[in-house]
């Protein structure tokens, strides 16, 4: 029924509860995390967002378009949520705005191919 030298020794030190003090102590790593995270992960992608928005706020009949899947396409007709892309003489699709990745502006030159083989 005895208690052991090094039992004894660790029930008779400091008191069991620290102070605020302690306790910020112990959550300023799992603070300075969370600043971390938004800062590298979430403040970025917000800003990607507002562009990507902002990017089709402005789509207009004529528009050089590229889509998610890699489709390039001209815009022939711009509604609420969807466009009509033509993909060829002739051939138009009806695509989700969201869809649609990058906005070239009309007449843009075709990027050149200068890789000589």
């Amino acid at each position: 029924m005895f208690a052991t030298p090094a039992y004894a020794q660790a029930l008779g030190g400091a008191p069991a509860g620290g102070g605020p003090q302690d306790m910020l102590i112990q959550f300023l790593p799992l603070i300075g995390l969370v600043v971390l995270f938004y800062f590298l992960m979430i403040r970025p992608q917000q800003r990607r967002m507002k562009t990507h928005q902002s990017m089709l706020a402005g789509i207009k009949r004529g528009d050089n378009v590229v889509l998610s899947s890699g489709v390039h396409g001209k815009i022939v007709r711009v509604e609420d949520a969807d466009v009509g892309v033509e993909i060829a003489t002739g051939v138009t699709v009806k695509v989700r705005k969201a869809m649609i990745s990058e906005v070239q502006a009309r007449g843009a030159p075709a990027p050149a191919n200068d890789s000589k083989t």
